[in-house]
């Protein structure tokens, strides 16, 4: 029987992990599963501000977290999507939004009718949808009664990540009943049928299991380096293998808090700038075949200048971050299931790290087999939605590139159809002449719906030439109805809500109620 999961690395991933599977298993009863993280003292977090997806506030209450100590605890803030600037010419004005709430059901009215309906000039996600509009104003996604994890609209959260890992700790180990070994594991012992028997430590000795989750990160102690799983190296299709990072201050203790995550394109490659409570998080993602450090660290600083207060920080400061985007198409063998970035890390483009994390933590506590008989079942089912997911995700993130008309020899040379997905390749010939649908992602649990990707393509400009003799009579009329009804919408909300800083600065000194 599995009655003893044994997790190797902390950080989100592990703690995590070991959160869903302690709260769903009752690992703080004698009845309940055992969960176990080992967590080396010598191996420290990445912290560089993170952004996460909606579904985070389900796993946070999951796992029984308030959102008031996660907000306290992290140093967290609200996001209700993504901006990017310059990523289509570098013109000024050159920008899009994919925000989390969707457009109108598209079998009510024809969301490029609907676009058209709008005043000229109005761009996707704003003709389609109030969202950008909020974050154009940097308002809260809720009222200050608002319960705990409720939303007037959709969103999801920047973190610290170290902090964020630290609330899990403590959280996993006080409440959910997770033991922690604060040790290094300094070998793996291997069975004759290549499943794994235990783990050596520097100082516990031996620790045995019947399910092991490898958290160790790039290193993938167990899963490469213990039982040889391979990688798929994506990176000949995204490109980016840089990353220099560092922390920002604001100007001023009341400045804006920014109400989505921002990537802006430079000359190869594009930075990140995610705002906290009191610091941003920012990052310059670069292709060292475009671009050497030195040259990017001033392009870096370039930005640094524009954003940050007067000589409070430069590129000189940041930390570089060297990566390969890849991952694995079998991240269970035997019984040894990778997780975070064991299993696989890609560019940090529209924050799919966490969410991985947490899809592959769900998808293994909730099918978790009761005995290793089945263990190979479970990996099978677990590694074909896995793939699917990650391939999913490398063919969303290309789609942010190959639409650009951006100059520089980075940005065109993602136009060499080569190192285009097959699957996005027949997709965007089939995009020419009708929207994204959900007859195009026909998975129950897909990672990025339709709406995602019509909000890069014509933020981007994509042109669809649908036929008028499939549009309904009375689609102008819907879309017009539509376009004032979001327009009466976006008007109440930005009168009701108030600014991301002011909802915080609420939930630090009074909290949210509890629902």
């Amino acid at each position: 029987m599995i009655k003893d999961i044994v997790i190797v690395g902390g950080g989100t991933a592990g703690w995590l992990t070991a959160g869903i599977l302690a709260a769903d298993h009752r690992a703080a009863h004698d009845d309940g599963l055992r969960v176990t993280l080992v967590e080396s003292p010598n191996v420290p977090i990445l912290g560089v501000g993170e952004g996460t997806w909606p579904s985070l506030r389900d796993t946070l209450r999951r796992i029984g977290i308030s959102e008031t100590e996660f907000v306290r605890r992290c140093h967290a803030s609200f996001k209700q999507g993504s901006r990017f600037n310059g990523w289509r010419t570098g013109a000024p004005g050159d920008f899009y939004f994919h925000p989390f709430e969707a457009p109108p059901n598209p079998d009510h009215v024809d969301p490029l009718a609907l676009w058209r309906a709008a005043p000229d000039g109005t761009p996707f996600a704003e003709a389609v949808n109030f969202q950008a509009a909020l974050c154009l104003e940097a308002k809260a996604p809720k009222q200050v009664v608002t319960p705990e994890y409720a939303a007037v609209v959709n969103y999801a959260y920047h973190l610290d990540a170290p902090a964020f890992a630290a609330l899990l700790r403590e959280h996993c180990t006080a409440k959910l009943g997770v033991r922690l070994i604060t040790d290094d594991v300094i070998d793996v012992l291997v069975e004759d049928d290549g499943c794994v028997a235990g783990l050596e430590t520097s100082n516990n000795g031996r620790l045995a299991g019947d399910l092991f989750v490898d958290c160790t990160g790039g290193k993938a102690l167990l899963i490469g380096g213990a039982l040889g799983g391979a990688v798929r190296d994506v990176s000949h299709i995204l490109g980016n293998d840089r990353a220099l990072a560092v922390q920002a201050p604001y100007a001023t203790q009341n400045e804006v808090i920014a109400s989505q995550t921002t990537g802006t394109a430079l000359s190869a490659g594009w930075v990140w700038d995610i705002a906290l409570q009191a610091r941003r998080g920012i990052g310059y993602v670069y292709s060292s075949r475009f671009c050497d450090e030195d040259r990017a660290r001033e392009e870096l600083s370039e930005y640094l200048a524009r954003v940050a207060p007067a000589g409070a920080v430069a590129g000189g400061d940041a930390r570089l971050i060297k990566f390969q985007s890849g991952y694995r198409e079998a991240p269970w063998v035997g019984n040894v299931v990778a997780i975070g970035m064991s299993q696989g890390f890609v560019e940090p483009l529209e924050a799919s790290a966490i969410v991985m994390i947490e899809l592959s933590a769900i998808m293994l506590s909730d099918t978790l087999p009761a005995d290793r008989a089945v263990l190979d079942a479970a990996a099978r089912r677990f590694n074909k939605r896995a793939a699917y997911r990650w391939e999913r995700i490398v063919e969303f993130l290309k789609l942010h590139y190959v639409l650009s008309e951006r100059p520089e020899p980075f940005w065109q040379a993602h136009q060499d159809r080569n190192c285009w997905p097959e699957r996005l390749k027949e997709l965007l010939q089939q995009w020419r002449y009708e929207p994204p649908s959900r007859e195009d992602f026909t998975d129950a649990l897909e990672i990025f719906p339709a709406a995602s990707y019509a909000y890069v393509l014509y933020g981007m400009n994509f042109q669809t030439q649908r036929r008028s003799v499939l549009r309904r009579r009375d689609a102008a009329l819907a879309a017009r109805r539509h376009v004032d009804e979001i327009t009466a919408r976006k008007r109440k909300l930005i009168s009701g809500l108030s600014k991301n800083r002011e909802l915080i600065e609420h939930i630090m000194t009074r909290g949210l109620s509890r629902v």
